[in-house]
Parts: C-alpha cells; sequence; structure tokens
C-alpha cells in the first residue's frame, strides 16, 4: 500500500492492538467477523467503492457502515471498520486487504494470548513445506473449479485436530477465498504477520541435518544481534545442501552449505 492507504492501515493497526488489548474482547469472534466483513467487501464492488469515496465525508460513510453491520457482528467489529471507512484510501481494495489483514492479526493475537503464537508460526511454515513438496496437494487447493467448500472440507481432513485452531482458520480461509494471491505469496504473508506479534523477523533456515538445540539458540541470537530484531527460526532439513547453511531473511540469503562453495568453485575452474 502507498500513501494515504498506509497511514490509514497503520492507524487500523492500532486500534486492532488497543482493541484485543482489552481482556474482555474476544480476539477469536473479532478474526472471525473480521474475515465475514471481507468477504462481503470483496464480493459488493459498489459497497466498497462508496465507503472508499473520497468526495463522501468519513463521518457519512461510517454511518453507512454502521448502520449496515449492526446486529451483524459485535460492535468492536463495527467501530473498528467505521473507524476505517472514515480514513482516506488511496484505492478501494485497499481497505477490503486491509480489513483482511486484520483479521488474520486478530486471530493471531488470541493464538498469542493463549501462548501457541509459536505453534501457529512453526505450523504455517510446515504446512507451506508440505504443500511445496505435493504437486497433488496443491493443484487440489488451487483448483478454480472446485468449490471453496470441498477445499474446506480437504483443508479439515487434513488438519482438524492436528494443528492449533487458529492455524486451520487461517489456512481455511487463505484457500478458500485467496483474492487473486498464490498460495505461497498468502502463506508468507500469515507467517509475517505472525512474526510481527512479536516484533520478529523470520530466518528460513536450511541445513543438512537438523540443528541441535544449543545450535538453534546460538544461531537465533547471532542472527538477532546482525539485524536488531528478535529472530524466529523457520527449520528446513535437505540432504543436498552437503552441509554448512543457508539462512533466508526476506530476499536476502546468507548461503554456507558445501554445495554452494562447490558450485562457486567450479564456476572459477570453469572460468
Amino acid at each position: 500500500m502507498h500513501g494515504a492507504s498506509r497511514e490509514a492501515l497503520a492507524a487500523a493497526r492500532e486500534r486492532l492492538d488497543a482493541l484485543t488489548d482489552n481482556t474482555s474482547v474476544d480476539a477469536a469472534k473479532l478474526a472471525e467477523e473480521l474475515a465475514a466483513v471481507t468477504a462481503l467487501l470483496d464480493r459488493e464492488v459498489s459497497l466498497r467503492r462508496v465507503l472508499t469515496d473520497p468526495a463522501q465525508a468519513g463521518e457519512a460513510k461510517a454511518e453507512l457502515a454502521a448502520r449496515l453491520l449492526s446486529g451483524q457482528v459485535g460492535g468492536e467489529t463495527v467501530d473498528l471498520v467505521s473507524g476505517m471507512v472514515r480514513s482516506r484510501w488511496s484505492q478501494s481494495r485497499d481497505l477490503v486487504d486491509a480489513i483482511e489483514e486484520l483479521a488474520a492479526t486478530a486471530d493471531l493475537t488470541a493464538a498469542q494470548q493463549a501462548g501457541a503464537l509459536d505453534d501457529v508460526e512453526d505450523e504455517l511454515f510446515r504446512f507451506g513445506r508440505i504443500v511445496a513438496s505435493s504437486t497433488g496437494l496443491r493443484a487440489a487447493l488451487t483448483d478454480r473449479t472446485a468449490t471453496a467448500s470441498a477445499k474446506g472440507e480437504l483443508l479439515r481432513s487434513l488438519l482438524g485436530g492436528k494443528v492449533n485452531a487458529v492455524t486451520e482458520r487461517l489456512v481455511v480461509r487463505l484457500v478458500t477465498a485467496p483474492r487473486g494471491r498464490s498460495l505461497e505469496a498468502g502463506l508468507e504473508s500469515l507467517s509475517k504477520l505472525a512474526a510481527a506479534r512479536r516484533n520478529r523477523m523470520v530466518a528460513v533456515v536450511t541445513t543438512a541435518v537438523p540443528l541441535s538445540d544449543q545450535q538453534k539458540r546460538r544461531l537465533a541470537a547471532v542472527l538477532s544481534k546482525l539485524y536488531g530484531h528478535e529472530m524466529h527460526l523457520n527449520l528446513d532439513v535437505d540432504p543436498e545442501v552437503l552441509g554448512g547453511i543457508t539462512v533466508q531473511i526476506g530476499d536476502e540469503v546468507i548461503n554456507g552449505t558445501i554445495a554452494d562453495r562447490i558450485a562457486e568453485a567450479n564456476r572459477r575452474i570453469a572460468g
């Protein structure tokens, strides 16, 4: 997002944090209701255009949103969405993207409050790895001819009782309502939101053999010092790296594998 939308999203995030800091607010219910609002505005193009029309007064748009949502969702959701439509948005779609992000953040907050955020982060990462290694599963989950209910049932049969309820909800929403994103991009976005709950960065670490607990702690400490943020490690084992370690943080790759060194040596010999 750019310009006005970025500022509006930042303000909405602050309002969400203020809401969920109150222990009387059910973050999981808030997430469900925000997801329902996302679906509504994604479907009703003319409505979201009205709610983001810069020519209309912010208060008038907020009153319209409140009239539409009152009785359908809780008061906290009505207040949050009403506040968002008072803001200025660069594009009408940005409002829907922002509400969708807040829905995911509210669910992650529920996991954090339950002490399960680390589990959810790890489960999202592992699910992404499973999808990447199974072309059949990916094809089934991204099949445009399959109904959302069929995809939801498939996911519930795969994940039900095996992962945290927050993980299941996030993945089901992503797959059944991708909103033009690839499955991989959606999972990456969720992982970043999860890391942001603790102001952490995510490092994808690939090694030839599993790291010991001591090695994990040492690596996390080194990366945290290097980047100035608490670092969450998503660990992957790939025998083809032939030893050493590869660390990817965002777009940056730190490659220290033997395979990489061999490849570099071969390039020098060939050159």
